[in-house]
């Protein structure tokens, strides 16, 4: 398809969408229902492919039609509830935005590129937040391929272990979210497994390989294991066997351990094994738990990694930000973002959120205040005992804040994030996330990092609005204890973004740079 033709059908489709528009908003009905779910809350218009300015609220349904006329397309809502929405500034500090919170709403985003996995994702859930005591909750269409699920903050206690609940955004709703997921991981997993067997056409649709795909689980950290090959060696003169791990192919023949043999060990079997970094061998604490020694400590088979093909959505889980309104349209389908009952998920498909079909009916639930404790503590317990580990893990870090990076250039940097500094078209916030968190980790001062970044952002396509970036410039820049960017196997980052096919030896960015530091100064 030629550049001309293809610009002539998106313009088909923008007028066709448009038309729709004027049609499916001058609707009273839904007009009155987005205006209520408006309350409180920033709410910014989209005009087809960029949004309006911010900070914006809805207090009537002519407000709605009136960006409706000046060519509105879509509305995106906060999470978050505030005393005066107009009052929100990319310039504020966290602190005068915990004044300004009057309070959050749980928003779970289920996304994937294959609706049935979302439903599943979706019913388990739910089945999760029943469990922890939730009666009330919302469920709604995204107008894509996933749903958003909604439990309004009225559910949770005002106070809770000494914190005010308004003031922890986004720290406990994220924790929630990580906590479900980690809940409805093994039966996710059973359930997608058993939909998703043509692994070809999977890679095709997610660019995920097979092998990147399957994962098994150590027991006792409940993370996903490393994968590994153990090498079996035999001499060929005197017959000894020896096994190795991890010896990378290509690599200088090993002599015969037997110091009464003159012969090299031969390869003639490799087999995988499992390792698990966040937990030690007990017997001997300098090396990771393994499959060999301890088969008992993970999972007995590979099982469909679900939470690579519909996670829960941690971006949204932030402060500001936004997602599509209940009964508002989608631009790029067409389709209302129409509210449901989980009894109608199963039945669910995409043309039962015809714009022209619609039937209104409530989308925030009316919690009772502590509806919602249970399920908070139990994420919050979780939580305390995940972040322990964590840090454990990332000791081993510790000693890049002492390496001194004069004479680092940006030839050292790994190709991921040279990729990255050439400017994306998708997936910028977290394309920022990971350059800010980089260049911190090794130790550039505040004016390198503020002229990078902003060089950066104009190669983007489009780029991001200097406040956003000013902000998250500002908040890094604040920390007193570095933030490492995210490691290679993180699929939402580094393979979601175009950064990169097969992941690197390393583990993380900052380690590949580390490596040459040290490398260059033996030299």
């Amino acid at each position: 398809m030629t550049e001309e033709i293809k610009d002539k059908e998106d313009n088909k489709k923008e007028q066709r969408i448009r038309a729709i528009t004027r049609f499916y908003y001058s609707n009273p009905k839904i007009l009155e229902a987005m205006a209520k779910f408006s309350q409180d809350r920033e709410v910014v218009p989209r005009y087809f492919d960029g949004f309006g300015k911010r900070p914006d609220k809805i207090q009537y349904p002519s407000d709605i039609m009136g960006l409706v006329n000046k060519g509105a397309t879509s509305f995106h809502a906060s999470e978050e509830l505030w005393n005066d929405p107009l009052s929100l500034s990319s310039e504020i500090t966290a602190l005068e935005m915990n004044k300004l919170r009057k309070s959050w709403d749980l928003l779970i985003d289920v996304d994937s590129p294959f609706l049935d996995c979302s439903k599943i994702a979706t019913k388990l859930i739910i089945a999760a937040l029943e469990h922890y005591g939730i009666k009330n909750y919302g469920l709604k269409f995204s107008g894509s391929k996933g749903f958003h699920i909604i439990v309004s903050g009225k559910a949770f206690p005002k106070e809770y272990a000494g914190f005010e609940t308004r003031e922890m955004f986004p720290e406990w709703a994220r924790a929630i979210s990580e906590f479900l997921m980690k809940e409805i991981r093994n039966e996710y997993n059973k359930q997608v497994s058993e939909i998703l067997t043509d692994f070809d056409a999977l890679e095709k649709r997610t660019n995920i390989s097979k092998d990147e795909l399957m994962e098994v689980y150590c027991k006792i950290s409940d993370r996903p294991a490393k994968k590994g090959v153990i090498t079996k060696f035999r001499c060929e003169i005197c017959g000894m066997e020896i096994e190795r791990k991890n010896i990378k192919p290509g690599g200088k023949n090993l002599r015969c351990i037997n110091q009464k043999c003159t012969g090299e060990l031969e390869a003639v079997e490799t087999k995988p094994y499992y390792y698990c970094d966040y937990c030690k061998d007990p017997k001997n604490d300098k090396l990771a738990l393994s499959s060999d020694r301890y088969p008992e400590n993970f999972e007995s088979k590979e099982t469909i990694s679900a939470n690579k093909i519909a996670a829960l959505d941690l971006v949204l889980v932030a402060p500001r930000h936004l997602f599509r309104m209940p009964y508002s349209l989608h631009e790029k389908t067409a389709l209302a973002s129409v509210v449901m009952t989980k009894n109608q998920i199963d039945s669910f498909l995409p043309s039962h959120a015809n714009p022209l079909n619609v039937k209104v009916v409530n989308y925030l639930p009316e919690n009772e205040e502590g509806e919602a404790k249970s399920l908070l503590a139990a994420a919050l317990d979780w939580k305390k005992g995940d972040k322990e580990t964590e840090e454990k893990v990332y000791k081993k870090y510790d000693n890049f804040e002492k390496i001194d990076i004069k004479g680092v250039t940006e030839d050292m940097f790994p190709d991921p994030i040279k990729k990255l500094l050439l400017g994306l078209k998708e997936g910028k916030k977290r394309g920022l996330f990971i350059l800010l968190t980089f260049l911190r980790s090794l130790n550039f001062p505040p004016e390198y990092i503020n002229q990078k970044v902003r060089e950066w952002n104009k190669l983007n396509e489009p780029p991001l609005k200097e406040g956003y970036v000013k902000s998250q410039i500002d908040w890094q820049l604040r920390q007193k204890k570095n933030i490492l960017p995210p490691n290679y196997d993180n699929q939402a980052f580094y393979r979601d973004i175009g950064l990169i096919e097969d992941r690197p030896d390393a583990k993380n960015p900052v380690s590949e740079v580390v490596r040459k530091i040290k490398r260059a100064k033996r030299e």
